[in-house]
């Protein structure tokens, strides 16, 4: 599914029901579901919305390792497809390249590296909420600049 797609996705499904966003609606927005046979890069960037060129980047920085068929091409598994919608959605809310490389060497370390991931993961939430509170401010000055020329205003 297409990162706009995937968006717009989650943003029907809460607006339509009016229900909060939740981990397991996530979930259910992102999970690729089972899928009957490993995909091609070709099918993978059409899936995430991204390049293949980013999916060949991605596993020369070390953030996924992908099998490959007898012609040597590269073939997605269900897990390699679940770590880049992982991959991408951090990267879509702004998680540097170095951190996403850290948090995957810590995934390679073992369970004994999840407080360590858990830290990650909330420090970037924290900076994911502030960059939110900056965008609604931002949005609350265009629209009392969009008031003041008498547009309307709201959704």
């Amino acid at each position: 599914m297409a990162t706009m797609d995937l968006m717009n996705k989650a943003l029907a499904a809460v607006i339509d029901s009016e229900a909060p966003i939740t981990v397991e609606l996530l979930h259910d927005l992102i999970e690729p579901g089972a899928l009957s046979e490993p995909l091609s890069i070709a099918e993978v960037a059409e899936l995430l919305d991204i390049s293949a060129h980013t999916l060949r980047y991605y596993e020369r920085s070390g953030l996924i390792e992908v099998a490959r068929d007898s012609l040597d091409h590269r073939r997605y598994d269900e897990a390699a497809v679940r770590r880049l919608v992982f991959l991408t959605r951090m990267r879509l809310s702004g998680m540097p390249m170095r951190d996403l490389q850290h948090y995957v060497e810590l995934i390679d370390g073992g369970e004994q590296t999840v407080p360590e991931r858990l830290d990650l993961l909330v420090e970037h939430r924290d900076t994911v909420r502030r960059r939110i509170r900056e965008l609604q401010l931002s949005l609350a000055a265009t629209e009392y600049k969009i008031a003041t020329y008498g547009g309307a205003t709201g959704p």
